[in-house]
């Protein structure tokens, strides 16, 4: 169960955290429009077909955890990108 309604934001930062079978999974911190407050959260939380990234700059929409207030979960990305030009 989330924590609070949709929030709408903008990814700021992405920190490595060593985790992951290869030792680069990250966590990413997102910066709420309304309020300006920071929500980390990993790659999991992230809700996409396929590849789960996010580059810094992107905006999301994202509800906050019920058992971590600092916490982001269900985080999807607003502005897909065009793939040709991603995946440079």
């Amino acid at each position: 169960m989330s924590g609070g309604g949709p929030r709408h934001g903008t990814i700021v930062d992405r920190r490595p955290s060593g985790g992951g079978t290869t030792g680069t999974v990250g966590s990413y911190i997102v910066r709420d429009d309304e309020e300006e407050r920071y929500y980390s959260f990993d790659y999991r939380q992230i809700v996409t077909e396929g590849f789960r990234t996010i580059r810094t700059g992107e905006r999301v929409r994202f509800h906050t955890s019920a058992h971590s207030p600092d916490r982001a979960e269900f985080v999807i990305r607003l502005d897909q990108p065009d793939p040709a030009a991603y995946y440079r």
